[in-house]
């Protein structure tokens, strides 16, 4: 089973391109199948990461960034992926 890992945050006005930056230089201490990185306008900033795992399964996150550089805690969400009909 694939299960995708969304993580969302809104940078302070102004400071999307710190956030980009400061995700860009998040490792985690395991290797997904694919991460990407998208972003949005009002300084927001997706990141995507796919693992071959249960959907239950304990996966490596990317953290909390410094409360100074976003407007809001970051939204994370789980999903996992279903079979073409």
């Amino acid at each position: 089973m694939t299960v995708a890992l969304m993580w969302e945050a809104r940078a302070v006005e102004g400071r999307g391109e710190e956030l980009l930056a400061w995700v860009r230089t998040q490792d985690l201490p395991a290797r997904p199948l694919r991460r990407e990185v998208l972003r949005a306008p009002q300084d927001r900033v997706l990141v995507i990461t796919w693992w071959d795992a249960a959907y239950d399964a304990d996966l490596p996150e990317l953290p909390e960034p410094d409360g100074e550089l976003v407007t809001r805690a970051v939204h994370r969400w789980r999903f996992e992926s279903v079979p073409e009909d």
